[in-house]
Order: structure tokens, then C-alpha cells, then sequence
């Protein structure tokens, strides 16, 4: 019994199998180092608020915070607890936004602006949702949609309190997609995957889940919603697909097999000045794409980031 409930505590030996074959012995133990709580990270939301006045708040109140390189309105805090943070009123009021540095980078890369018609297909619960609408200004139309109620509610109550203007559904995002045809500029697919980059080490909850099986059924959930979703694109839009997981059938492999079925379908280049990690171009006796390995951003996790997969898709023009 003992000796059960201590393989328990660990993060399962099939999975750091698996990311040594993705990424070789030395940087596999790198990443493994890096399944750890991670820094508390928090967005200004530019919707109720400026940078300066969060900043002037911040210090005023004694909290140290480091600014992100690659996305001006983003922090790490440094000295003091989450807990502290949100009992701020800035928090109570939404004028800061608690969420993951990884969450915040498909947003970034869908790149959408005032007056776009943009998609946010599984957006529970809102924190890119809220962060699209930041960048549109909250002009244009916006759609998020979870299909899980009690997400659902999650999502209304969050895009409520940032102020978000928002049309909110509670669809199979399949379903939904179908609606529309051919309808947004911009689409995000924050897909629902296996969640293996946000393992703790020693936190049961955060990997007892796991097992290979389980990456067939989110890589099928997946490939149903990329091609609803591109249904839903116009012709020369944009649609980022992320996951917050390491397995390639949810990734490279997924985006390969895209790819090949969609004969109008370019993968655009990713630069952020966020470092990446690179994957073997073969895992289990499959050859990956190389020019999708070369286009996607495979984020390196460290204590401040988590492991994230992120593609940005152009749906070109059927002459």
C-alpha cells in the first residue's frame, strides 16, 4: 500500500518517458525541473483602467513586480502572495487580471483590432477572452463560447466584472461554429487538451488524470474543432490553435494532419522574443513535419511561464 500511494505522489513514469522522447535526456530534465507552482502573474485590463495608474497603486501598497519583456501591460509579481494581490481593490474592481504569462501569448499572436469580427471558441474562463476584448477596445464583435455550464457561468460572471462587451453561448463549439460561415476575421482555439504543462510535481490533482488514452480522446475533441472552427474563418483570416500539453498527437502531429486535409491552409511564422524549445523530429517511429516544428512556438517553461503550444493559421483564398 505504502509503496502505491508513493507512485501515486509522482508525476506518472509513461509521461516523463514520453517527454524524453520528445526532447532528448538533458532538456527533458530541464522541463521536468520546471513542474513546480509557478510565480504569480497578473494583466492590467486596459478597459478599466492604464498601466500607470496599476503601477502608481502597486508600489503606493509596497507590492514589487517585475514588467514582461514581450507584452508591455504584463507583471510578475515578486514579493508578496496572490492572496494579498486580490484583496486590492484594483483586483475587486477588475482592473487587474490574475492569469498565466503561457494564457496570455495566443491572444498575442491572433493579433485582433478594433472592429474585427473575432471567435473565442473555448474561452472559459475569460481570461483571453477579456484580453481580446482589451485589444479590440471593445469595438467589433466578439463570441466566447464553453459548453460546460458551470464554466459557463465562470466566464459570465469574469467578462462582467472586466467590463468585456461580449456575446456569450453556451454551444458545442462544433455546433456553433456551423453557424457561421465563413463569418470571423479571427478565430481563437484554446483547445482542450491533456493539460501535462500544468503538472505539479507531488500535486496528485494536477496529473492523476493522466494516461495515454487520454490524449487520443483530447486529440479527436480537437481535430472535430479545428475544422468547425475553419469553416467559420473567412477566407484570409486568422486562426491561432493552442494547448497548454507537451503531446505531439495534440500538437505537431494534430497541425500536420490539418494541414494535409485543407488544401487552403498556411502556418505563419511566431516571433515574440518568448524562447522556445525544440522537439525531436521523430516520436514513436513517426516523422514530425519540420516546417511545422520550424513555424509553431513551443514555449520553454521555467518558473515564471508554463509549457505551451501555440500555431497561427492563415486560411488563404481559393482562387
Amino acid at each position: 500500500m505504502g509503496k502505491n500511494k508513493q507512485r501515486e505522489r509522482g508525476i506518472p513514469s509513461k509521461f516523463t518517458e514520453r517527454l524524453t522522447e520528445m526532447f532528448g535526456v538533458s532538456l527533458s530534465a530541464e522541463i521536468a525541473k520546471t513542474f513546480k507552482v509557478r510565480s504569480t502573474t497578473f494583466r492590467v485590463n486596459t478597459l478599466k483602467a492604464k498601466k500607470e495608474e496599476i503601477i502608481e497603486i502597486l508600489n503606493q501598497n509596497g507590492f514589487k513586480f517585475e514588467r514582461v519583456l514581450w507584452y508591455k501591460d504584463a507583471f510578475v509579481l515578486k514579493n508578496k502572495t496572490k492572496r494579498e494581490l486580490t484583496d486590492l481593490e484594483i483586483y475587486k474592481q477588475g482592473k487587474i487580471y490574475i492569469q498565466s504569462l503561457a494564457s496570455m501569448v495566443p491572444p498575442l499572436v491572433l493579433g485582433p483590432q478594433a472592429g474585427d469580427k473575432v471567435l473565442d471558441l473555448t474561452a472559459a474562463p475569460g481570461s483571453k477572452t477579456s484580453q481580446i476584448a482589451a485589444m479590440m477596445s471593445n469595438q467589433g464583435e466578439l463570441i466566447a463560447n464553453d459548453n460546460n455550464k458551470i464554466r459557463f457561468f465562470k466566464l459570465k460572471h469574469n467578462m462582467e466584472m472586466l467590463g468585456v462587451n461580449v456575446v456569450l453561448r453556451m454551444e458545442h463549439g462544433s455546433d456553433l461554429a456551423r453557424e457561421y460561415p465563413e463569418y470571423f476575421d479571427k478565430i481563437l482555439l484554446d483547445a482542450p487538451c491533456s493539460a501535462e504543462a500544468r503538472f505539479i510535481d507531488g500535486d496528485s490533482e494536477t496529473y492523476g488524470y493522466w494516461k495515454e488514452q487520454k490524449i487520443k480522446e483530447m486529440a479527436y475533441k480537437q481535430r472535430q474543432l479545428l475544422f468547425a472552427a475553419w469553416g467559420a474563418l473567412k477566407p484570409g483570416g486568422i486562426m491561432v490553435y493552442s494547448t497548454c500539453t507537451f503531446a505531439p498527437e495534440e500538437n505537431e502531429l494534430q497541425i500536420s494532419k490539418f494541414v494535409e486535409a485543407v488544401e487552403n491552409c498556411e502556418i505563419l511564422a511566431i516571433d515574440l522574443g518568448i524562447k522556445k524549445i525544440a522537439i525531436n523530429t521523430k516520436f514513436k517511429n513517426k516523422e514530425l513535419n519540420k516546417e511545422v516544428i520550424k513555424k509553431t512556438l513551443r514555449i520553454m517553461p521555467t518558473k515564471e511561464i508554463e509549457g505551451f503550444f501555440v500555431v497561427k493559421l492563415m486560411k488563404k483564398p481559393l482562387n
